[in-house]
């Protein structure tokens, strides 16, 4: 099942939230993409990076379900909503 853009964009933004107010999860995002939180501002509205928020989050397991049991969303959600806002970019040839 795939999502609209619309859908997909509104889990973006609650992943977005979670992960700004998650002291554990956050830093390991910064670090990882050298984003700093006035990047997080400043980008919040768009669509590839919120999708690379979602494919962040989507690594571990654990992050998922506690994103998705915090906002009372199904486990593949976040996977289905960064599909559809990476498109192609998210495909991983190895």
């Amino acid at each position: 099942m795939s999502v609209s853009q619309e859908v997909a964009e509104t889990v973006a933004l609650k992943a977005l939230a979670w992960l700004v107010t998650n002291e554990e999860v956050c830093p390991v995002f910064l670090g990882a993409t050298g984003a700093t939180i006035d990047d997080l501002r400043a980008r919040a509205g768009e669509p590839e990076f919120l999708g690379s928020v979602l494919e962040f989050i989507t690594m571990d397991d654990s992050w998922v379900m506690a994103f998705c049991d915090a906002n009372a969303l199904a486990y593949e959600l976040p996977m289905q909503a960064g599909a559809m806002l990476l498109g192609t970019a998210r495909t991983h040839w190895t």
